[in-house]
């Protein structure tokens, strides 16, 4: 395992409830290149889940907020606002810059934008997801694990899921689901396997409990299928 990870780099997607506590943990963690994709403005209701942002940046793009905090906290650290991709070209060409791909989008277009773009440039996915009182994670090895698709087959018909801003979050546990992102990618950048590949981690905080579900290469998934062909 690396000592120093200042040579690494990795590129966040989301700038909120979950992707904030990522980063400041990427970044405590030496990470020394990071991309960060979102184009969200910050708003009223996510500062219980946002730890890089004030009201003072209320209105503003959370992506510049969090970064602005970021290189206070950690001036040794270069972290780029780039835009979100808006297709799956963009979405590739964002993941071959990076070492390690954090999806912490919470949109589900962009969720399986960032699964095929990580399998298809051949780099390990950190998945997270948050909505009410529950929180799940995914790593995908690509080769080796599923993928989004090998679990869901398909994104959802627009609409069918509510977003947090209908159905409400409970802001600390997205802050621990970001968190573990953030070390589980710190794992993988470090060259270990990571502790959620080829599984899904489900956390129930009402419960009180959590599962964990196996994710492995579906036959017959378009895209873990294509890139074993190409190989």
């Amino acid at each position: 395992m690396e000592t120093s990870l200042a040579g690494k780099s990795a590129l966040v997607m989301g700038a909120g409830g979950l992707g904030a506590p990522a980063l400041l943990v990427l970044a405590g963690g030496g990470v020394g290149r990071i991309w960060l994709a979102d184009e969200g403005l910050l708003e009223t209701s996510e500062l219980t889940r946002q730890p890089l942002c004030t009201e003072a940046d209320l209105g503003q793009r959370r992506a510049t907020a969090a970064a602005r905090q970021v290189a206070r906290q950690f001036p040794s650290v270069q972290v780029e606002v780039v835009d979100p991709p808006a297709d799956g070209a963009a979405a590739l060409a964002l993941a071959r810059r990076a070492d390690v791909v954090v999806d912490a989008s919470g949109e589900v277009a962009t969720q399986f934008l960032a699964s095929d773009a990580a399998v298809e440039a051949g780099r390990p996915l950190v998945h997270g997801g948050v909505l009410r009182c529950a929180a799940q994670l995914l790593t995908v090895i690509p080769g080796s694990t599923g993928c989004l698709r090998c679990l869901f087959e398909a994104p959802p018909p627009p609409g069918s899921i509510p977003g947090c801003a209908e159905a409400g979050v409970l802001g600390p546990l997205a802050g621990l689901a970001g968190a573990l992102m953030g070390a589980e990618a710190l794992r993988l950048l470090g060259g270990g396997r990571g502790s959620y590949a080829g599984k899904l981690l489900v956390l129930e905080s009402r419960r009180a409990r959590w599962r964990t579900v196996p994710v492995a290469i579906r036959p017959g998934c378009p895209c873990c299928g294509a890139q074993r062909g190409g190989r």
